[in-house]
């Protein structure tokens, strides 16, 4: 349990880092992070996430499998965010922009909004210095499109 608790278990996330390009492995581990920062890690934010990695890296359907299962793992050991926003961090403005847009469709496509989540949005916005008007912004855009879409059975 000390271990674990210290970051000396066997389990290091660097070493998943060695088998995965870091960008890719950083911005799969923080989806998962946003994702799972209500508690609750869903089917239809995994199929987000997944569809995310898929356009943004051009990954086939085994590879983003691959990755999602590495990056859950990473997220899970992981003692906290920094390595993986001080990776995100190299991205463009515009990237950057996407990504937090991105972070706010996970978070919202269940349709409660969550203060862990907005909490969490709002440290990586600050550690990969996005503006809270633009964060802001994409969570408008995202709201806005989440709500012109059609309610699915489960969740309404």
């Amino acid at each position: 349990m000390f271990k674990k608790l210290f970051g000396n278990n066997d389990k290091q996330p660097e070493a998943a880092a060695n088998t995965t390009d870091p960008m890719q492995l950083a911005l799969a581990t923080l989806f998962v992070e946003a994702a799972r920062a209500d508690e609750k890690y869903e089917d239809h934010e995994i199929a987000i996430i997944d569809k995310f990695l898929a356009a943004k890296f051009s990954l086939s359907p085994d590879e983003v499998k691959t990755l999602r299962a590495e990056a859950e793992e990473t997220q899970a050991n992981a003692l906290d965010i920094q390595r993986y926003t001080k990776t995100a961090k190299e991205m463009s403005g515009d990237d950057k922009i996407a990504f937090i847009e991105q972070l706010w469709e996970i978070v919202l496509s269940d349709g409660d909004r969550d203060p862990f989540e907005d909490t969490l949005i709002r440290r990586i916005c600050g550690l990969i210095y996005v503006e809270d008007r633009d964060s802001g912004a994409a969570r408008a855009r995202v709201a806005a499109r989440l709500s012109a879409q059609p309610k699915s059975p489960e969740k309404r």
